[in-house]
C-alpha cells in the first residue's frame, strides 16, 4: 500500500484547516490523514459549508484508502478554543506537538509528511524560539544536513543558505557546507525524483558571478573549488552562474534543479513562476516531508476564498516521492 501521508494544518487560525477540508473533498492516490482538533476541523467545515465528515482514527494503520468527503483525524486537542484570524499564543504548543506527532510516525516509517502553513511569530511569542519548519524538523530528526527545495511546474530550486539575515549569508556559505548541500540535493534528485544523472545548475553568489573577483571573491576562493571537487565524482554540476541570467529556457530546460546561495536569490523566480502551484520540500530527512509555499493568510481563514492549489501540489509531491522511493530502495 502507498505509504500515508500524515498531514499538519498548521495555525489554527489560519487557512490551513480550511485548505486540509477542502483536500479532503477531493481524490487522492493513497490514504491520508490529519493530526489535529477534531472538533476545530468539524466547525471550520460546518463554517465554510463543507460536506465533510471528520472521522476520529487512533492509529494510521486503520487506513486502506482516502474516500472523498471523509476526513480521518488522528486527534490532538487545541489548548484553548480557536476563532479564524485570532491568534492565540496559547495554542503554540499545539502546532508543535501536532508536528511532534507526525515526526514520530515519519521516522517510524509509517507516514510521509505534509504540512500546513505555521505562523513563526506567534510560537515566539508563547516562548517557544522557532525559526521555521525545516530547521524544527532537522533538528527532531537528528540529521546534520537538510535542504529547502521548492518546486513548482518545470523549476526547481533549493537554497544553500535559508532563513538568514543577509548580512550572514557570506560567512556562512563555505566549502564544506557547500558540499554537504549538494550532495543531499544530488542524492535525493535520484532517489525522489527518478533523476538517473542530475544536471544540476549552482549561482554565484556576487552579481556577474564575482566578474572575476572583481565584485567578491566567493566564487573563486570557495564556490568553484567545492564544485570541482564533487564533479571528480562525476557530479554534473554547471556553475558557478549569475543568477541574475541563469533562469531562462537556455539553461532551465536542460537541468534538473537549481542550487541558489540564499533564500531571496532562487525564491522569488520560483514563486513568480508558480505561486500557489508550487511546493517547499525538505530534503535530507530519512522521511518525506513536503509543505505548501505561502503563510497562515489570517484575514482568509474561515472565509472559504483560500485557494488550496498548493496544497494540493504537495499532496501530489508527497505521494510521487513516496513511490519513488519505494522503487529506488527495491531497485
Amino acid at each position: 500500500m502507498t505509504l500515508p501521508l500524515a498531514v499538519t494544518p498548521g495555525e489554527p487560525a489560519g487557512i490551513g484547516p480550511d485548505l486540509v477540508l477542502k483536500q479532503a473533498l477531493n481524490s487522492h492516490p493513497g490514504p491520508w490523514f490529519a493530526i489535529a482538533d477534531p472538533d476545530l476541523l468539524a466547525s471550520r467545515a460546518r463554517l465554510l459549508g463543507l460536506a465533510v465528515t471528520v472521522q476520529q482514527i487512533q492509529s494510521p494503520d486503520e487506513l486502506t484508502g482516502h474516500t472523498p468527503g471523509i476526513l480521518p483525524v488522528l486527534p490532538v486537542r487545541l489548548r484553548q478554543p480557536c476563532e479564524p484570524g485570532a491568534l492565540n499564543p496559547n495554542n503554540a504548543a499545539y502546532v508543535l506537538e501536532t508536528l511532534d506527532v507526525a515526526i514520530h510516525l515519519a521516522l517510524a516509517n509509517r507516514a510521509a509528511l505534509v504540512t500546513g502553513p505555521v505562523h513563526k511569530g506567534v510560537i515566539n511569542d508563547a516562548g517557544i524560539p522557532f525559526s521555521g519548519h525545516t530547521e524544527y524538523l532537522e533538528h527532531k530528526a537528528g540529521v546534520d544536513q537538510v535542504v529547502m527545495m521548492l518546486a513548482t511546474e518545470g523549476l526547481r530550486v533549493a537554497l544553500v543558505t535559508t532563513h538568514l539575515p543577509l548580512s550572514a549569508v557570506p560567512g556562512a556559505i563555505t566549502a564544506d557546507k557547500l558540499k554537504r548541500v549538494t550532495a543531499v540535493l544530488h542524492a535525493s534528485l535520484i532517489q525522489d525524483f527518478g533523476c538517473q544523472a542530475p544536471h544540476i545548475l549552482v549561482t554565484g553568489l556576487n552579481p556577474h558571478a564575482g566578474e572575476g573577483g572583481h565584485m567578491g571573491r566567493e566564487e573563486i576562493d570557495i564556490i568553484e573549488p567545492a564544485l570541482e571537487e564533487l564533479r571528480g565524482l562525476g557530479w554534473n554540476l554547471e556553475g558557478p552562474l549569475p543568477a541574475d541570467t541563469l533562469f531562462q529556457p537556455h539553461y532551465l530546460d536542460r537541468a534538473d534543479a537549481v542550487l541558489a546561495m540564499y533564500h531571496d536569490q532562487g525564491l522569488p523566480v520560483l514563486k513568480y513562476k508558480g505561486f500557489g502551484a508550487a511546493v517547499n520540500i525538505t530534503l535530507g530527512l530519512p522521511f518525506i516531508r513536503t509543505s505548501v509555499d505561502h503563510g497562515t493568510a489570517l484575514d482568509l481563514a474561515g472565509t472559504g476564498r483560500a485557494s488550496d492549489g498548493s496544497l494540493a501540489v504537495a499532496f501530489t509531491t508527497a505521494f510521487t516521492m513516496a513511490n519513488h522511493r519505494s522503487q529506488h530502495s527495491h531497485a
